[in-house]
């Protein structure tokens, strides 16, 4: 008795889908979420202060300063990425 072709479509489809999903292993996150970021220091002057950061493997530093709001406006972190020698 022959297949339907709907019916063997369908499996054929469901074997395929199984099959790549077999093969692909499972998923592996790729992202590093670990701080690697030195404290250098702090500096401030009246409302505004600076703090260092830096990174040994990369050799990037980042100055990260706050600026003042006006009036009832919330203050603001300005950051600056420099690259060491």
């Amino acid at each position: 008795m022959p297949v339907a072709r709907p019916a063997f479509f369908f499996c054929a489809i469901t074997l395929a889908v199984g099959a790549t999903i077999a093969a692909s292993g499972r998923a592996q996150p790729i992202i590093n979420a670990s701080p690697s970021w030195v404290p250098l220091g702090v500096s401030a002057s009246g409302a505004n202060s600076t703090a260092w950061f830096h990174e040994p493997s990369s050799r990037q530093v980042v100055a990260c300063r706050t600026l003042e709001g006006s009036g009832s406006n919330a203050g603001t972190v300005q950051c600056t990425v420099g690259k060491l020698p």
